[in-house]
């Protein structure tokens, strides 16, 4: 027990570093207002698809932008809430509101890629966005966003939102996934043109027409559930220029509002994320347990069985670490602190939906979302 506690604190010490000096690489965006130099006619496209809770605001927010020149083009993929009735009354108020409905999904297409390559088909900005129907923007988001690809002379712009939580749940397990993809993400790497480490944020995604025209488009992507990735790691390969950045001035969104969503949201791409590799998953998982549960453990334990006082101190050390790192992640998301005693919780729950994620598409061999079942999903 001694050398596994010493190998515990070592572990929980290289993840504190590694982590540190991976957000040292983040990029955070700050507000930008108007008027610009260059101001290229941009493009919103936004697929809808049973999005009646939040579509009102999300377009709302966009529609309302203080750029000179953008048309926000929405795509209602099948709804079958009010989500096309909400669409059609905001069109009568706003101009550069262009309501379309997607045609019947194709053989060989999933739905999200479908709704935005028919919505390509109807905007004429030479700078594209995709994001979903749930963000809300301010009203300076689009402005800063064409800053900051004119300024840093990229081809591919992927923001971050800021995160609201409301429920229990999305406290507890939401900042642990985020965490996740965050530390599974290199952002030196992703953000130079010398490695091929790429990815894209689906909240917003924004890419110059050349570029989306050059590498086929979401055509290229029909069957991806993780388009935002595939269309990230696409444009790299054909020496775009792309950055990932936080933009939490600029616009926030609320992803999933109870346990179920949470569970629903992530079972359909958390395992592709990692490849589909089982070995990955079970290794990433270890590691997750590793940081944010064992350390409870070693702690308990060497309570209850009276050991030396350097392990005692060196279980306590790590749990010390962990309780800052956690810290640091509340204060990051606009969360209590205390909120990361609950952490824990929340890493045992995020493992069992990776695990879930595993299990569902490879015993069903495929992934479902929003009432529709896509068979062997690859990526």
């Amino acid at each position: 027990m001694a050398w596994l506690t010493v190998l515990q604190f070592l572990f929980i010490l290289f993840i504190v570093i590694y982590l540190t000096i991976n957000m040292a690489h983040l990029i955070k965006l700050e507000p930008v207002k108007g008027p610009l130099k260059k101001s290229p006619c941009v493009s919103v496209l936004v697929p809808a698809r049973n999005e009646e809770r939040g579509i009102e605001a999300c377009l709302t927010s966009l529609l309302q932008q203080d750029y000179p020149d953008f048309e926000v083009v929405v795509v209602d993929d099948g709804s079958t809430d009010s989500t096309w009735e909400i669409i059609e009354r905001l069109a009568s108020r706003y101009e550069n509101l262009i309501p379309l409905k997607a045609p019947p999904l194709p053989e060989g297409w999933y739905g999200k890629p479908h709704a935005l390559h028919h919505g390509v088909q109807h905007a004429k900005g030479e700078l594209l966005v995709f994001t979903d129907a749930d963000p809300v923007f301010k009203t300076f988001a689009l402005t800063s966003a064409v800053f900051t690809l004119e300024t840093r002379q990229v081809d591919l712009l992927s923001l971050m939102p800021t995160s609201i939580f409301g429920s229990f749940w999305e406290r507890v397990v939401q900042p642990i996934v985020f965490a996740f993809i965050v530390a599974k993400t290199r952002l030196q790497k992703v953000n130079s043109t010398e490695h091929k480490d790429a990815i894209g944020f689906g909240a917003f995604i924004m890419i110059r027409r050349a570029v989306y025209e050059k590498i086929g488009g979401h055509e290229s992507l029909r069957q991806a559930i993780l388009e935002d990735i595939g269309l990230a790691k696409l444009a790299k390969k054909e020496g775009a220029r792309c950055l990932v950045a936080e933009a939490k001035q600029l616009f926030s969104i609320r992803m999933y509002y109870s346990l179920e969503e949470i569970w629903l949201g992530w079972q359909k791409n958390i395992f592709l994320a990692l490849g589909r590799s089982i070995w990955r998953t079970l290794f990433n998982v270890s590691g997750l347990l590793a940081f944010l549960v064992t350390p409870y453990l070693f702690v308990g334990y060497h309570l209850m069985m009276a050991s030396h006082w350097m392990l005692t101190f060196l279980s306590f050390a790590g749990l010390a670490l962990v309780w800052l790192t956690g810290m640091g992640l509340c204060e990051e998301l606009g969360l209590r602190r205390s909120t990361q005693f609950l952490f824990f919780l929340g890493g045992l729950m995020t493992a069992a939906i990776i695990i879930n994620s595993m299990v569902f598409i490879l015993w069903t061999g495929s992934s479902e979302w929003r009432g529709r079942t896509y068979a062997r999903p690859l990526k």
